[in-house]
């Protein structure tokens, strides 16, 4: 293991999640990998999101709550541009070999990938303020 991959993983917790000897693939690798990397750049996304809102024009901060959660949902499934963006910042947190592992399945992982991400923004949305408030 180089010194990039060593100093990726001292940042981040081991596994979030139960891993089971029936686990699937995704699910093992959902857990090791993708949850702790998306908890240590969870400021990140969320401040990625608040700049995201901020230009469509604050409309994201007028909405109802439940308004709010369908539009993190519809702004990064209908988003091309800002989903891969925030794919680029997880993928940027795996090792050397989590990234291979990541482009044998890289369709499902990313489909968990966004799914933790929409979860997470919206576990946050009450702090998701613009920064001229």
């Amino acid at each position: 293991m180089d010194h990039r991959d060593s100093g990726i993983l001292s940042l981040r917790e081991e596994s979030i999640g139960a891993i089971h000897p029936q686990s699937s693939k995704e699910e093992i690798f959902q857990n090791k990998t993708l949850r702790p990397v998306i908890k240590l750049q969870s400021n990140l996304l969320a401040e990625a999101f608040v700049n995201y809102a901020n230009k469509q024009k604050n409309y994201f901060y007028t909405l109802s709550v439940e308004k709010k959660l369908l539009y993190i949902e519809n702004a990064i499934h209908k988003d091309i541009k800002f989903r891969n963006a925030l794919k680029g910042m997880i993928i940027g947190m795996f090792t050397v070999d989590e990234f291979k592992e990541y482009t044998l399945n890289s369709s499902n992982l990313n489909k968990r990938m966004m799914n933790l991400v929409i979860d997470r923004l919206k576990d946050q949305v009450q702090v998701l303020v613009p920064e001229t408030l």
